[in-house]
């Protein structure tokens, strides 16, 4: 699309921004005080309040509400911030990979992870990404995929693997389906249920649950085949994004958790677990997500391929 001259003048504010002036932004949003700002980036009060009330009339727009405890960023400061995390947060990176470079090292890639794929899947993807690149390395964060994706659009990670959510993600990112993945129903070894040989819904309202929170892909599945099933509602007892307390709760308790069943199959080889027989009936989408733009680094592309191929030899 051809650039107009009004919008090259709306845009003029931007060519006038610096690395200091994102350093002064990211600040006084996270920090919600121009006054502790100024402190953290060594300049001055009045400096950083001018600056800033230039650039919101420029603008046309507040970038931060002002309120007697502090300042909270407007719906335009937020959209304009995930834009100055992302402009740090690369220049952070290149600073990185250039020194590592300069000491003839490999490159870094950023690797977010949702717990059910953590044991199986990232860890077969991150040793045959190291095979390929023996001096490079990887940094891994575990997260739900609601704050792994905000990560990823801030530039913090590269990769995210993990459930795929039933509503449009956001067209800044691609996505890549990489299988479909069953529920399942796990409890304690010994647990009264694990010799039934089919419990319905009313058998297993009968306990306690430690359930994933609310929007992560297998509540939701679990809440959907709860509906369908016209059940009654369940003693969600415990909510916690925790794959280890999630498991040593069911381990130490007579509570049930719903999992994906790589994740089930992972503990019960362990004998940590026993999965009861349960027909959940739906699936859960595992994919990876990515920052849609034209260049890609090597590392992130040779990541996506790795889990790809992860995601085959371990089903």
């Amino acid at each position: 699309m051809a650039i107009t001259l009004a919008d090259e003048d709306s845009a003029s504010w931007v060519r006038r921004l610096n690395m200091r002036h994102l350093q002064w932004l990211a600040s006084v949003a996270h920090l919600g005080s121009i006054s502790d700002a100024a402190r953290a980036e060594q300049t001055t009060q009045p400096a950083l309040s001018k600056w800033l009330k230039e650039l919101e009339d420029e603008i046309g727009s507040p970038l931060f509400d002002r309120h007697p405890r502090g300042l909270s960023l407007t719906s335009h400061g937020r959209v304009l911030l995930i834009h100055v995390q992302r402009v740090l947060n690369e220049m952070g990176r290149a600073q990185y990979n250039i020194g590592a470079l300069q000491k003839g090292s490999s490159r870094r890639v950023m690797l977010g992870t949702s717990p059910p794929q953590a044991p199986d899947v990232t860890p077969a993807a991150i040793a045959g990404f190291l095979q390929l690149h023996p001096k490079a390395t990887v940094k891994l964060v575990e997260g739900t995929m609601r704050v792994l994706r905000d990560k990823l659009l801030q530039g913090e990670l590269d990769v995210v693997i993990g459930g795929l959510d039933d509503d449009e993600p956001d067209s800044s990112l691609s996505s890549e389906v990489l299988h479909n993945e069953s529920i399942s129903i796990v409890a304690r070894p010994g647990h009264p249920l694990s010799t039934h040989a089919s419990p319905g819904w009313d058998a297993l309202s009968a306990y306690d649950w430690v359930v994933w929170p609310l929007g992560t892909p297998i509540r939701t599945k679990l809440d959907h085949a709860l509906a369908r099933a016209n059940a009654g509602p369940l003693a969600y007892r415990i909510e916690s994004s925790s794959l280890t307390a999630n498991f040593s709760l069911v381990q130490q308790s007579d509570m049930l958790c719903a999992v994906s069943s790589r994740l089930a199959r992972h503990f019960i080889r362990q004998q940590q677990v026993v999965r009861l027989s349960v027909d959940v009936g739906v699936d859960s989408l595992v994919g990876m997500y990515w920052r849609n733009e034209p260049l890609q680094t090597t590392s992130t592309l040779d990541m996506l391929r790795c889990l790809r191929q992860a995601a085959l030899h371990t089903a």
